[in-house]
């Protein structure tokens, strides 16, 4: 079993390092999907023909940029810390800045993403559910190149299985397991983001919350799907429904309501 797992590559996490400063993978991946959602959303927005009204100038997304980025980073820490790891961090406070060593929750970081383009929205008077959309058709860019960190970190690895693709993944008990990062990026990731580009071409951002709300039930559906062959955080009641699993549900919840909404609404309107 062990002789059929593959050698995990010998990553270096630190990119470049400068005297004291270092520049990680992780924090360049988070760099790499702000910027590419920021350049995809502007394209978006100046595409009239995709709206049925413009939410304002492209312009705008240069500010929202940093809105998001200030969301997604407190958001992300904060759920690591009061969702995943409390004890840990409590007992040493300084840990919760050492941001560069990894611990980013994405439930917390889309809680802090979804706050800030709902705060931004209202303060710029431009519509709330429609900048939800455009939030969310870019958001898998970001959860896409964070799996990938993930992997070249070696953390939030896979149960041990004997597939021929798994990985002794370092700091492990030495069994082979899945690469649950990949399984992440492609679905997550990649998968999503194929289908909300569809739909965006096919006039889905002209019924205002459908993107939205579709992302929030795509995302639930492909990581409790991908919970199956990652190694839990922890189990609720001993199982089989993973910590993962549960903090996806309300995005099902809402993904479900927004769906809703923006069908009915359609309707009403015709």
């Amino acid at each position: 079993m062990l002789a059929d797992a593959l050698a995990f590559p010998d990553f270096n996490p630190v990119l470049i390092q400068i005297g004291p400063l270092a520049i990680h993978w992780y924090g360049i991946s988070y760099i790499v999907g702000l910027v590419g959602g920021w350049a995809y959303a502007r394209r978006l927005v100046a595409n009239a023909a995709l709206w049925r009204v413009q939410p304002g100038a492209p312009a705008l997304l240069d500010d929202l940029l940093v809105w998001v980025a200030v969301g997604v980073i407190v958001g992300g820490r904060l759920g690591q810390v009061l969702l995943y790891e409390p004890s840990v961090y409590f007992a040493d406070p300084i840990l919760i800045f050492e941001t560069w060593k990894g611990g980013m929750a994405f439930h917390g970081g889309i809680a802090g993403a979804a706050i800030a383009v709902i705060i931004f929205a209202r303060r710029h008077r431009v519509p709330v559910l429609s900048y939800l959309d455009i939030a969310s058709a870019v958001a898998p860019i970001g959860l896409f190149f964070g799996r990938l960190a993930n992997f070249v970190n070696g953390e939030l690895w896979g149960r041990v299985t004997d597939v021929p693709w798994a990985f002794i993944f370092p700091h492990t008990d030495g069994l082979p397991r899945h690469p649950s990062q990949i399984y992440e990026a492609s679905l997550e990731g990649l998968a999503l983001f194929v289908l909300l580009f569809v739909m965006t071409r096919c006039g889905a951002l002209k019924r205002p919350g459908l993107v939205a709300g579709t992302f929030g039930i795509g995302y639930c559906l492909a990581r409790s799907f991908c919970e199956f062959f990652r190694e839990p955080d922890g189990l609720i009641d001993g199982g089989p429904l993973t910590v993962g699993m549960a903090y996806s549900l309300p995005m099902l919840a809402i993904g479900l309501g927004l769906v809703g909404y923006a069908l009915a609404r359609r309707r009403a309107s015709a």
